[in-house]
């Protein structure tokens, strides 16, 4: 069983608001007749018995609103219920993989982005939607944490990457080329700008020279190992064009559903 939790915050967003407005379009697309509910793997998604929605997980303070985001996720793997979260912003991801980690306490995570999210603080802030990954491996709430699509590593970052033993897969290398096993189980977690702008164009902070959609679904295809759960974060509707990042998001969202279900 999953559930899908829309999480329209930003409050942890820097450089241009908007990704608090990008859930609820990401579940309109999801839910187009312009499109059906079959995965690439063969299921199919219109069988609600695999899945419900939770809506708006949301508060306008960020203490209340990371431990709401928790509470609900821990409520859901009570439940045997994996969780597949639409963001909002990227900072999210610590609170997710905190409750998690209750519950799987060697989790793997496949981070797809353009940035490497850690930054030990940013504008101030250590919970920035530029740290989460920082938090989340400074108080060992992962066992490994493998990036791909990163093209904007500066010193800094480099030095955390080192320091937390991240696995940052050159952006020229192919998905084919990759291995990508684990004895554990595995968690993913995509912001929308590892995308190359020509195919997601609705972020905040566009990146040129990211990946496919394509590059991405291989990615998660490859996986073997438990899929326990995901987040996709960082959509701007402000920026998009005719909703093609939010189509691409509901795509993504499908093939992990269905991942999770395989």
């Amino acid at each position: 069983m999953i559930s899908v939790i829309e999480i329209p915050t930003d409050i942890n967003s820097s450089f241009a608001l908007g990704a608090s407005k990008g859930p609820p379009i990401i579940k309109k697309q999801f839910d187009s007749e312009a499109t059906n509910k079959f995965s690439e793997n063969g299921f199919d998604l219109r069988k609600r018995y695999n899945w419900k929605s939770i809506k708006n997980l949301n508060d306008k303070n960020r203490d209340k609103t990371f431990k709401l985001i928790s509470k609900t996720i821990e409520t859901e793997l009570h439940k045997s219920r994996y969780c597949i979260s639409i963001g909002g912003d990227h900072s999210i991801t610590y609170p997710i993989i905190a409750a998690y980690h209750k519950f799987f306490p060697k989790i793997n995570i496949v981070h797809f982005d353009a940035h490497p999210d850690l930054y030990e603080t940013f504008d101030d802030n250590p919970y920035s939607h530029a740290s989460p990954f920082a938090r989340i491996m400074e108080n060992n709430l992962a066992a490994s944490l493998t990036q791909f699509g990163i093209r904007t590593m500066n010193d800094h970052q480099r030095e955390q990457a080192t320091r937390f033993n991240v696995n940052v897969v050159p952006i020229n290398q192919s998905s084919i080329d990759i291995e990508l096993k684990f004895s554990e189980p595995v968690y993913i977690s995509i912001d929308l700008d590892g995308l190359d702008p020509a195919y997601a164009p609705g972020v905040s902070h566009p990146e040129p020279g990211g990946l496919s959609t394509r590059e991405i679904i291989n990615f998660i295809s490859n996986i073997e190992g438990d899929i326990i759960g995901a987040d996709i974060v960082e959509y701007n509707p402000y920026k998009d064009i005719n909703e093609i990042t939010a189509i691409t998001a509901a795509k993504l969202l499908k093939e992990i559903m269905g991942k999770v279900i395989e």
